[in-house]
């Protein structure tokens, strides 16, 4: 008899335990929807500052020109500033140290990170680095998340859980994506089903879409006419653009740890010059062309709403690919996610136009191929197709492209695998722990001496 009771005894328990954590998961979730919202409401107020600022100094001539390079150069220098001095894991997207953390390769942050990516974040994204704003939110919400932890005294398997599912509140606020914030959970951070991390991720997420769209509206992030369903003729065109998805998946992994490398190899210049440097000709460029700069939805939306001249789409994609680039380089808050769906809509868009050019007699949108671009090229950088299909149908509110977003993640994911291309947050993730190494290795010099 005892041998019976004593599992029932124990299950009990475990259940108590797991009630308690989805409750605290609760509040994770709608105290992460409430940062976030206030994060992305911040940046709406620095891009109309930002194009407030730009229309004054046009008509002020070089002085107005020499006006923005030095408010975007001393944001982005501050910007840095802030996360050397006070936070360095507030540097960049934030998502590697997050599953260096929950893989138990490096500790949580101090809690302070929680400003540092919060002002960091609003003074890079603001000035017009092409940054995406998920990364601040998902780094912030996960540490909301091991707060909430700490101060209900859990201990660190529930910390972890907590942290894990404010993750994904974070990329639910973010993009008005609550499945997808669950989906990246499981998929992208622990990388296995565990019961108990998608309880928390589920109940985190929708607390989180509750309390923010309060503040933002329930709106999907990106308004798509009415598409037609893809014709049979056509499913193929859908592998192809999928398969250029992945090559230009390799090209974009290659060239953002490319430029990571050199602006390292410049360590003899202080690293706020280095940031000044990059915000000054990004000042300059939002000068001439302040459509291009900052997060890029702006440029997403027009081109789902087929408002993009065709010949310039090649050298606007171009653009946007290098000032990703150096804009991660300069080393404030500031993730990847908005720049790379930017990235395969203008991919799928140019795609899409030159079948519509090549194959006239078949119903070709062109709207539908930046949808599909989306997802695909996500997914072959990332690697997590999962969230990157169901982060793309929930910010577009549009399942008529599924079928052939599923074709081209397919082939998005296969090339740069077969090409031994490692996922983008795989290779940061190793260059977060190459620093955090160096970093103690300089602490233990500096103590023997």
């Amino acid at each position: 008899m005892a041998t019976d009771e004593k599992p029932v005894s124990d299950q009990d328990g475990e259940h108590g335990s797991l009630l308690e954590l989805a409750i605290l998961a609760l509040i994770v979730g709608a105290a992460s929807g409430f940062v976030g919202a206030l994060f992305l409401l911040s940046l709406e107020w620095a891009d109309r500052f930002r194009n407030v600022i730009i229309d004054w100094s046009h008509s002020k001539g070089f002085a107005g020109f020499l006006a923005v390079s030095i408010v975007c150069a001393a944001a982005v220098a501050t910007a840095a500033w802030l996360v050397s001095r006070y936070s360095p894991h507030a540097s960049g997207s934030g998502i590697p140290h997050v599953e260096a953390v929950l893989n138990g390769q490096l500790p949580q942050a101090p809690f302070r990170i929680i400003p540092i990516k919060f002002v960091g974040g609003l003074l890079a994204i603001g000035a017009g680095l092409a940054l995406g704003r998920e990364g601040p939110t998902v780094q912030m919400a996960a540490t909301i998340g091991h707060l909430v932890g700490k101060v209900f005294r859990r201990n660190w398997p529930d910390c972890r859980v907590l942290l894990a599912a404010g993750a994904g509140a974070g990329l639910a606020t973010a993009f008005n994506a609550p499945i997808a914030g669950a989906i990246f959970v499981l998929e992208e951070l622990v990388r296995r089903f565990e019961l108990r991390v998608a309880i928390a991720a589920l109940g985190a997420s929708a607390t989180a879409i509750s309390i923010s769209r309060l503040f933002l509206g329930d709106t999907a992030d990106f308004h798509v006419e009415a598409l037609a369903h893809a014709d049979a003729a056509a499913r193929p065109l859908y592998f192809v653009l999928g398969a250029a998805a992945g090559f230009a998946a390799i090209v974009y992994n290659r060239l953002l740890l490319g430029t990571i490398a050199a602006a390292g190899r410049l360590d003899r210049w202080p690293g706020g010059l280095r940031a000044a440097l990059i915000g000054a000709a990004v000042g300059v460029l939002a000068w001439f062309v302040p459509d291009l700069v900052g997060g890029g939805d702006a440029i997403t939306q027009r081109l789902l709403a087929g408002r993009e001249t065709f010949a310039l789409l090649p050298i606007v994609f171009l653009f946007r690919l290098g000032l990703g680039a150096i804009s991660y380089a300069a080393g404030t808050p500031g993730g990847l996610f908005a720049p790379m769906l930017v990235l395969g809509a203008q991919l799928g868009s140019l795609f899409g136009q030159l079948c519509q050019l090549a194959f006239p007699d078949l119903n070709i949108q062109p709207e539908g191929f930046a949808v599909v671009g989306m997802a695909a090229f996500f997914v072959g950088v990332v690697r997590a197709p999962l969230t990157g299909i169901v982060l793309t149908v929930e910010m577009t509110a549009n399942v008529t492209m599924l079928l052939p977003m599923l074709g081209a993640c397919f082939m998005a994911m296969l090339v740069p695998t077969l090409m031994r291309d490692p996922p983008i947050y795989d290779s940061l993730r190793e260059q977060s722990l190459e620093r955090e190494r160096l970093r103690l290795g300089q602490q233990e010099r500096a103590g023997m001496s």
